[in-house]
């Protein structure tokens, strides 16, 4: 008798992963962020745990206590992966603000927006310009984007109504420094902003949100969990 998967006509499907996003109470330090999980796979949670998981059906919350199932059914949440990950020419895009989240607030649209309201560590794909996303579209503003190791400096300027605001690779050139400090039209302390440079960025949710972990850029984590949320 002939076997197709002898023949490698027929074979068992890699089992999906699902990645952690979030995890907190006892039983975190066995589920750190960036963890895979296999979508089959059931996990025991105790009392007080709370562990978010972005499989390729977007992310849910699995709380404790008790044994639960990882993978749920649902509609993939791909469509939605390809437009927050999508990278825009360099051009301006006059846009207003997105609304989303808590109490519907302004929501960055893109995950590759350096978002002005955030410090720490972006993460960035190959691309000819770097796109940065300010909450509200009221008034004209210029942010300076200054250099922690030089005296470089670049203006980041928002036209009224513009939620986007847009730098060349030429104006920002970060493989020449990637830490810089980044202050608002009112003054005050700057931000501190590290760039990641991703090069080819991963095309699935869940291998994106392992570099993602794994770089340290948690608030596009938290992002990418909020938008593909179940």
């Amino acid at each position: 008798m002939f076997s197709l998967a002898a023949f490698g006509f027929l074979g068992s499907a890699p089992a999906s992963a699902g990645v952690v996003v979030k995890s907190s109470g006892p039983s975190a330090g066995s589920y750190p962020v960036g963890k895979k999980l296999d979508d089959a796979a059931s996990i025991t949670l105790k009392t007080g745990d709370s562990i978010t998981v972005l499989t390729d059906s977007g992310t849910r919350v699995i709380t404790g206590p008790g044994t639960h199932r990882v993978g749920a059914r649902g509609a993939s949440k791909r469509t939605t992966f390809a437009m927050l990950t999508r990278q825009r020419a360099g051009a301006r895009v006059r846009t207003g603000a997105v609304r989303g989240g808590p109490a519907g607030a302004a929501s960055n649209p893109n995950l590759w927006n350096v978002d002005t309201s955030q410090a720490g560590k972006i993460c960035l794909p190959g691309s000819d310009a770097i796109t940065f996303w300010r909450p509200s579209v009221e008034g004209e503003e210029t942010w300076v984007l200054g250099s922690a190791v030089s005296d470089f400096h670049v203006h980041v300027t928002f036209d009224d109504g513009d939620a986007l605001a847009s730098l060349s690779a030429e104006e920002l050139p970060l493989e020449r420094n990637r830490i810089y400090d980044f202050s608002g039209p009112t003054g005050g302390p700057g931000k501190r902003l590290e760039f990641v440079m991703l090069g080819s960025a991963p095309d699935n949710p869940e291998d994106l949100a392992v570099a993602l972990a794994e770089n340290g850029c948690n608030g596009q984590l938290d992002l990418l969990s909020e938008k593909l949320a179940s």
